[in-house]
């Protein structure tokens, strides 16, 4: 089986089409028409992770963060984006990535968030056009039965394993609407106060950005890691179930930069 196959497949949930104007998606370093040996899935693509591939025997990693963003001037390793291209290439690997496609695809990103929360009767938060309501970024939906905001703030922490919730003050004292959505999601709140949601979770809102929920709704950023780091599961059990003439294996390194004390 050869790269461009899987390519195409992954391409066929989502679309490159989807992804934002910023971004970099699809095969970024190897040839399409390589055979592949064995797929390592990844949330962030270092110099551990091709180790990791190295190691395992797999020679195509699919990553949700794309190693370069914008184009390289030079390639000579002196930063972490040059090193981890130039290890790929010198062992034959291949390193495909599968960002806002997927934040923007149906059942994407935002989706497993809302799995793992229990969300039910979901809805994409941001559609894309008024032609497709399915394709967009974030999820509103509502949890089977009201539940006190403290209390659902815990189930976050367990259910999206996450040791920090940065979170405004709780002016919902019961939780039933849900808005989400993963990485870089503080742009969105507007929708999620737009659709009456009670609390909208999602990453990397910056100080002032928490005066913006004044006090009409909750956020709560649980950090970017965290609210993407089971994109990982989606991407596996996608290729699982659909090719059996490889190993697929899910990374055991944790790429997350921040730490907490």
């Amino acid at each position: 089986m050869k790269i461009k196959e899987i390519t195409k497949f992954l391409e066929g949930y989502a679309s490159l089409q989807y992804q934002e104007s910023y971004d970099n998606c699809g095969l970024i370093v190897g040839n399409e028409n390589i055979e592949v040996k064995g797929t390592l899935i990844t949330l962030d693509c270092t110099e551990e992770v091709i180790d990791e591939a190295i190691a395992e025997d797999c020679n195509l990693i699919i990553a949700h963060h794309p190693i370069i963003f914008n184009g390289l001037k030079k390639l000579n390793g002196s930063n972490y984006i040059e090193r981890t291209v130039i290890k790929a290439i010198k062992n034959d690997l291949a390193i495909y990535a599968i960002h806002t496609n997927l934040d923007n695809a149906h059942n994407g990103v935002s989706a497993k968030i809302a799995e793992r929360l229990g969300l039910e009767n979901c809805k994409v938060l941001s559609p894309k056009s008024d032609l497709n309501q399915q394709v967009g970024l974030g999820i509103i939906g509502e949890l089977k039965e009201s539940i006190k905001t403290s209390k659902f703030l815990i189930d976050i922490k367990t259910n999206m394993q996450t040791n920090c919730i940065r979170h405004t003050s709780l002016v919902k004292e019961d939780v039933k609407r849900v808005a989400v959505c993963g990485g870089s999601g503080s742009v969105l709140l507007k929708n999620a106060k737009a659709v009456d949601a009670d609390i909208f979770i999602s990453a990397d809102f910056k100080y002032h950005d928490f005066f913006d929920a004044e006090n009409d709704i909750v956020i709560a950023d649980i950090g970017h890691y965290e609210s993407e780091q089971f994109t990982k599961d989606l991407i596996y059990d996608l290729l699982v179930k659909n090719f059996t003439k490889f190993a697929v294996r899910l990374s055991k390194v944790n790429t997350n930069p921040i730490k907490y004390l």
